[in-house]
């Protein structure tokens, strides 16, 4: 991002802005909220300007902008809607200090002001950088009709209770209580009126101090294959209430932005021939933070079921008596076929389809190649690059069709995903030209339909 959003504490601060139009007024109906001192330079102000400075909500003077009127203001708006005018404006308050904006002129500004939801002291902030202002008016527009008028109400009232609220333990037992308090006593009690407010927060308060601490907690939550829109609502809420996300090396970084900023995230990768984490670790981490009453995340790609090693860190929990759950996910083989456009069965050609991994930690996997390469048998390969050669050799001594199609997906669901159509017997020398490096899944029996290829836009000879 090229611009940082941060809350600017206003009391006490002078405000300038010079302009008396359209664009000063529309400034200064935001500048209003706020508890800044505000002073506005115009010749010819708007009446609106006359009107507010008459209530004494601004100062209003009846003159153009000159050195030394901006000297110790916290921000200026060059508004006079005149490049010219505006240039020399903004340079003068450059020059005494202040951060400037100068409207309608992103190169020319040090900040921008971004569209407001004003539920006080709740306020939310959106911005995008310049490139889409109706957008963010939209955006505007649908959080104004989701956001009850009565929040900002709660938020008053609840900021005034932090200090009670601090006899609870730093942490979940503060954060549980709020969550109750903002969604579901809080606006329970609002129905009755203000007044049934506070008496509601001091009796869930008195609840929460006697309450046990919740017991550490760990939820193997399937993460998908790398879309944040893939993932279920309840890996969300999970991800939103953790206190500790320990995640595998797949796991996508706008995946991990939906985390909680205060949760503890531990890298946990696990590279098949290369750099790991080892499982023991893994394992001893999960035992650590569960003890310690933490709700822990352990975030896998893809569906956790499905060779993620499930099985050996549910036992090391278990043997300390560490509760958890498991959230599914969609796994890689779900979103690499949707992004070919075919099924993993279809009627007459397979009646099953299989989940092979490509290597274990023995090295390349054995399977049942015999079976496999029948005509029309379907399989899905995990971890299957670097044993593409292996594969191919198996079942092509086992009668496989050399012809048989092959497809292979990488980054599947994400916007770098690429698609490689193949043959069993080319499959090796193609993988090693398209010099794939991000996690793929091959499809053994699948040849993409001709409209998924087309929709990925970039032919596979662009991207080899």
């Amino acid at each position: 991002m090229d611009h940082f959003p941060i809350f600017l504490a206003t009391s006490g601060q002078r405000i300038v802005l010079s302009g008396g139009g359209d664009a000063a007024l529309a400034k200064l109906r935001l500048l209003l909220k706020t508890t800044a001192e505000i002073h506005v330079y115009s010749p010819a102000p708007a009446a609106e300007i006359d009107l507010w400075a008459a209530r004494g909500k601004l100062q209003l003077h009846r003159r153009s902008l000159r050195s030394g009127d901006v000297a110790g203001a916290a921000l200026f708006y060059a508004a006079d809607e005149d490049d010219a005018l505006d240039a020399e404006t903004a340079e003068i308050a450059r020059a005494e200090g202040a951060l400037v904006n100068v409207v309608d002129n992103l190169e020319a500004s040090a900040f921008i002001t971004p569209a407001i939801v004003d539920r006080d002291p709740v306020t939310i902030a959106i911005g995008t950088e310049g490139a889409a202002p109706v957008l963010a008016r939209a955006i505007k527009a649908d959080l104004e009709e989701r956001l009850p008028s009565t929040l900002g109400t709660l938020a008053r009232i609840g900021k005034g209770f932090r200090k009670m609220a601090e006899a609870l333990p730093f942490g979940r037992a503060r954060r549980d209580f709020w969550r109750d308090y903002y969604f579901d006593t809080g606006p329970k009690a609002m129905t009755a009126g203000e007044a049934e407010v506070r008496p509601a927060l001091d009796a869930l308060l008195d609840d929460h101090l006697t309450r046990t601490a919740r017991a550490g907690h760990i939820a193997f939550v399937g993460g998908g294959p790398g879309d944040p829109e893939l993932l279920t609502l309840k890996a969300r809420r999970a991800l939103d209430e953790a206190d500790v996300v320990i995640y595998d090396r797949l796991i996508s970084a706008e995946i991990l932005e939906l985390a909680r900023r205060e949760a503890l995230m531990i890298d946990v990768g696990k590279e098949g021939f290369g750099p790991s984490t080892s499982q023991e670790t893994i394992n001893d981490l999960l035992v650590q933070h569960g003890l310690a009453g933490a709700q822990v995340v352990r975030l896998k790609s893809g569906d956790a079921t499905v060779f993620g090693r499930l099985d050996e860190e549910i036992e090391a929990i278990d043997a300390h008596g560490i509760g958890w759950h498991i959230v599914p996910g969609i796994t890689s083989a779900s979103a690499a076929v949707a992004a070919i456009g075919q099924s993993l069965t279809r009627r007459g050609r397979n009646a099953s389809v299989r989940f092979l991994t490509g290597h274990d930690m023995k090295g390349f996997a054995d399977h049942d190649w015999a079976a496999l390469a029948r005509p029309n048998e379907v399989a899905a390969i995990y971890m299957g690059k670097k044993s593409a050669r292996f594969v191919q050799g198996r079942l092509i001594m086992h009668g496989a069709d050399r012809a048989t199609p092959v497809t292979v997906i990488e980054n599947a669901s994400r916007p770098e995903q690429r698609i490689l159509e193949t043959t069993l017997n080319a499959l090796p020398d193609d993988l090693t030209k398209a010099n794939m490096t991000g996690p793929a899944l091959t499809f053994y029996g699948l040849a993409p339909r001709a409209a998924a290829i087309a929709a990925t836009e970039i032919p596979f000879e662009e991207m080899a």
